[in-house]
């Protein structure tokens, strides 16, 4: 196994270079949402009035799908705009060349911030915090969007519901109106008034239904670019990231980690270098070592690992002699019954040699 050394584990430094790495701003993606926006609501003020009359249909259900789009707009566009804070504040260090000379503290980026400390821009990190970082962070963005997510599927719930709604009021005022009709009035225009004044309730249900279906799934439709607008802009800070965290690791922090998992059971030498280092990296942790956090993660991955390798190969061991001891009994088995046989067979010689003897005397 290599030397283990803190260069290794820790985060080092790298000479400083040009700043080449720097996130893009989110704001692209917002003013493709306004633009989006002012679209539809173009497209909503042409057709006003027959809005105006589907909406006057069923005021009370269609009022709570406008606002469930209202709210839903607003947590997207704040997804968007909390990614503005985050890319000011890691330009900022990239450019600064320390987290302390930020003023403001980061949210979504807080892992990254807590990790690195007050090491300076141009350290590196190792492979395993890199991971670290990347997984918070993309776990934080994903767990953003489910209330979007649930806001879309509310809206096209609330509209079946609307439709459903209209539909059973349809049905039961049109049972309604053939019962009411005499069929053995002289008068024909009677027929037609009753048949008329009775049909305006169901048509009323049914522009209830369609009302209420028609806002629904505009609203999730909306809704849902707004999002997709919004997991781009994500992802692609996501990405940047990735790729600016990628530029500063050392990929050679877990060599040692490695060696670890590829060494063979019995060596005890490799973990008793590794426990040495990790008291060493522990006493210096106290003494303000940027490297320990990083550097004990590590070990202790490694560890672990050269743990399982050793039981794995201890269970094969324990394996291999119980098949050898099994083998070993199936073949004395075989041998007594062979033993038996060329004894059996000798006696049975030795029988007819003394018969025929006898027979000759």
């Amino acid at each position: 196994m290599e030397n283990v050394n803190a260069a290794e584990f820790g985060s080092t430094e790298k000479p400083s270079g040009t700043y080449t790495y720097k996130l893009s701003s989110p704001m692209s993606f917002l003013w493709t949402m306004l633009l989006f926006l002012v679209i539809v609501g173009f497209i909503a003020a042409i057709l006003f009035r027959q809005t105006q009359t589907a909406f006057m249909h069923n005021p009370g259900l269609n009022g709570l799908i406008l606002g469930v789009l209202a709210v839903g707009i607003i947590l997207v566009f704040n997804h968007v705009l909390a990614l503005r804070p985050e890319v000011r504040w890691f330009n900022s260090f990239r450019a600064a060349g320390s987290a302390d000379k930020v003023n403001r503290n980061p949210r979504l980026l807080a892992p990254m911030r807590a990790l690195i400390g007050n090491r300076k821009s141009t350290a590196t990190l190792s492979t395993t915090a890199l991971r670290s970082i990347l997984d918070s962070i993309a776990t934080r963005l994903d767990e953003s969007r489910d209330t979007s997510r649930y806001l879309i599927g509310l809206l096209v719930f609330l509209g079946l519901l609307g439709t459903f709604w209209g539909l059973i009021g349809t049905i039961g005022s049109i049972s309604n109106v053939i019962q009411s009709l005499d069929a053995g009035s002289n008068g024909s225009g009677d027929v037609l008034a009753t048949l008329k004044e009775g049909l305006s309730t169901p048509l009323s249900g049914m522009g209830q239904a369609f009302s209420s279906s028609l806002l629904g799934l505009s609203g999730s439709l909306i809704l849902g670019f707004l999002d997709l607008q919004a997991g781009r802009a994500q992802n692609r800070f996501y990405m940047e990231l990735e790729n600016a965290l990628s530029s500063v690791t050392d990929v050679g922090s877990d060599v040692p980690v490695a060696a670890a998992l590829d060494a063979p059971a019995g060596s005890s030498e490799d973990v008793r270098a590794l426990s040495d280092y990790l008291k060493k990296v522990s006493e210096e942790g106290g003494a303000g070592n940027q490297r320990s956090v990083a550097a004990m993660a590590s070990l202790a991955e490694g560890i672990q690992g050269l743990v399982k390798n050793m039981r794995n190969e201890q269970q094969m061991l324990r394996d291999w002699i119980e098949a050898q001891q099994d083998e070993a009994k199936a073949m004395r088995r075989t041998l007594d019954r062979l033993a038996e046989r060329i004894g059996g067979q000798e006696r049975t010689s030795y029988r007819s040699s003394q018969t025929e003897k006898s027979e000759g005397k």
